[in-house]
């Protein structure tokens, strides 16, 4: 591979993962100082960014960005991904950070590969190899150490906080699996559009955010603007962009530099005052990354294990 695409495919990769990781931070920042909620952000995020990206397909590609509802099954598929892949995994995501921060709620996340990996041994009735055990170990102590700081009769974070983290770890499960039919017919980008469209509008119409106005400042704007611009349509179109480049398995490994993002932004701007034991327990989880990435690539460079986002897209 050129030495060019590689560093360029990095950067990319880089860019998308720190984009997310600032994503989770600016909703800290909105939840802990401008009155926003969960219920308020993810719908109002989900269909800004959906719209936008829905609106540039129709430009340049016409009728043909509504080539996935020609069939039934595949009209389903959409629809079912949008709202449990898409939404779901938004709205746990960030009520989990609204109920502890972004760091503890994104390395949460981070428990989806062993989860994946649970998931696929079970259903192809394999039993997990020496190194994949040893991912879910790293994850589970990491988890204890996140959730009690060590101390099995108390926990550290809220149980609210402790169940979002989980269940968003679960729904980016769903967000990678459901949609492998409709990831061989069309554009990864396209269906993230209208994934976030659909989605977006269920849960405006659900919670209603005009109801409940939030601050309403230049600050205000600017997160809002971070997490539409920054957090969900460029670190989206630039992950891709990696994937391209490097293939899946080197980019969902860089791809980590989310949490990190994300726990430094909350330490450095929004003052969580982590323990050692945190910076052990986030440890922990993000070696499964490292670990399940080692165990999985083989001597061509390919792997088997899902990544975040999608698959390699055939064009951006």
């Amino acid at each position: 591979m050129d030495r060019n695409k590689k560093l360029a495919g990095l950067l990319f990769t880089l860019c998308g993962g720190m984009f997310w990781g600032l994503s989770g931070s600016c909703g800290q920042y909105l939840f802990e100082y401008k009155n926003v909620t969960a219920d308020w952000l993810v719908p109002v995020r989900l269909v800004l960014a959906g719209y936008g990206m829905l609106i540039v397909f129709l430009i340049r590609d016409g009728k043909a960005a509504f080539d996935l509802w020609k069939t039934k099954r595949n009209a389903v598929d959409t629809v079912v991904y949008s709202v449990f892949g898409m939404a779901l995994c938004q709205y746990t995501y960030f009520e989990s950070i609204e109920y502890s921060d972004a760091g503890t709620a994104t390395v949460l996340e981070y428990l989806a590969p062993v989860i994946i990996l649970l998931f696929v041994c079970f259903t192809e009735k394999k039993f997990p190899r020496a190194s994949e055990l040893l991912a879910t170990a790293c994850a589970l102590a990491g988890v204890f150490l996140l959730a009690t700081h060590g101390d099995i009769a108390h926990l550290a974070i809220s149980r609210k906080a402790l169940f979002y983290g989980l269940a968003a770890a679960v729904t980016v499960v769903i967000y990678n699996l459901q949609p492998r039919n409709l990831l061989r017919q069309f554009h990864p980008s396209l269906l993230v559009a209208w994934a976030m469209v659909i989605g977006g509008t269920i849960l405006f119409i659900f919670f209603r955010p005009w109801e409940r106005p939030p601050v309403v400042d230049a600050e205000t704007i600017l997160a809002l603007a971070a997490i539409v611009l920054l957090g969900t349509i460029l670190s989206f179109t630039f992950y891709l962009r990696g994937v391209q480049l490097i293939g899946a398995p080197h980019a969902s490994l860089y791809v980590s530099v989310e949490p990190l993002t994300a726990a430094f932004l909350s330490f450095v701007w929004l003052k969580v005052p982590f323990q050692p034991v945190d910076f052990a327990g986030f440890a922990l989880v993000l070696s499964t990354v490292v670990i399940l990435f080692l165990s999985s690539v083989d001597k061509k460079g390919k792997t088997h294990l899902p990544s975040r986002p999608m698959k390699l897209p055939k064009r951006l």
